[in-house]
């Protein structure tokens, strides 16, 4: 079958199987088999496909029919203009993730607020103090780092700071340090197996992290390919969603310097409880994605 054929049968049959954005996915799969970019896909439209990239194709599209996640079937994910590995041992990286980033990286005073960041007050007038830098011994910890996408982001940014991560599961580790060997940051982040900062040498000038934050009260309200694909303890964190933030909280506080900051992702359901289990902080500040939702908390240490 030709290459046009193909493509437009694959978007015909995902269309079929109601999942999201065919057309994207149906590239997509079909650059992954060929080795391509879209460009080329446009560019030859009359390429026959081989027998085994046809096998490859019918394959890939059947996953994908069924709601494997396509980052699942490529084994691929782009963070912060870096392509990592991902597999089901870890939750896919995705693009409001890049506002913890972008939040540390302005915490840190490495330049300008992004323009994205759009604060909601937390009805404090005292300006906000930043971390004074860039300092050389800046000590950052990602907590729950997955796929490690938080922390090579920060390592690639901020080359003279001492990154740790942490996960308590061994496949995410290994799929993290795999990540930190491709581009290469191995030697820029410490990686330590355990459970949230238990374990580690205090202090730190920033505690990051993408926690678990849904609820299983909410469950009926996530996609489908998230809640039967994604690790289910790197999404659900518990009946209420802030069971492992309400654990991370006292913990950061415990290992930050005085006027050290926490910044976590969060969604805008907990976003009143989550400044609730804050109150003992200053200068909390909740920032707002591209789309008005509450996506990343900042708190400093009192």
């Amino acid at each position: 079958m030709y290459l046009k054929e193909s493509l437009t049968s694959a978007i015909t049959r995902l269309a079929s199987k109601s999942v999201p954005s065919p057309r994207m996915n149906a590239e997509l799969l079909l650059m992954f088999v060929l080795g391509c970019d879209r460009a080329y896909l446009f560019a030859h439209p009359e390429r026959e496909l081989t027998a085994d990239e046809t096998s490859c194709y019918e394959a890939a599209l059947a996953e994908r029919s069924r709601g494997v996640p396509a980052q699942y079937i490529t084994g691929h994910q782009e963070f912060w203009g870096m392509d990592l590995i991902v597999t089901p041992a870890v939750l896919i990286p995705r693009p409001e993730t890049e506002h913890v980033i972008e939040t540390v990286l302005r915490t840190v005073d490495l330049g300008p607020p992004t323009s994205d960041l759009r604060p909601q007050s937390s009805g404090k007038t005292k300006e906000s103090p930043e971390v004074q830098g860039p300092r050389s011994k800046v000590r950052i910890v990602d907590v729950g780092t997955g796929s490690g996408c938080i922390a090579l982001a920060l390592a690639k940014e901020l080359p003279q700071a001492e990154i740790h991560a942490t996960d308590n599961s061994p496949a995410a580790l290994e799929i993290a340090r795999a990540n930190a060997a491709r581009h290469p940051l191995e030697n820029r982040i410490q990686f330590h197996q355990t459970d949230l900062l238990e374990g580690l040498d205090p202090p730190f000038d920033l505690v990051v992290s993408n926690p678990p934050y849904v609820g299983e009260s909410e469950e009926d309200q996530v996609q489908l390919e998230v809640r039967k694909f994604e690790p289910r303890s790197e999404v659900f964190a518990g009946p209420a969603g802030t069971e492992v933030i309400a654990r991370l909280i006292p913990q950061a506080h415990a290992f930050l310097r005085p006027a050290g900051w926490l910044i976590m992702e969060i969604s805008g359901t907990i976003v009143g409880r989550v400044r609730s289990l804050l109150e003992e902080w200053d200068e909390v500040e909740v920032i707002a994605d591209l789309q008005s939702i509450p996506r990343v908390v900042r708190a400093r240490k009192r």
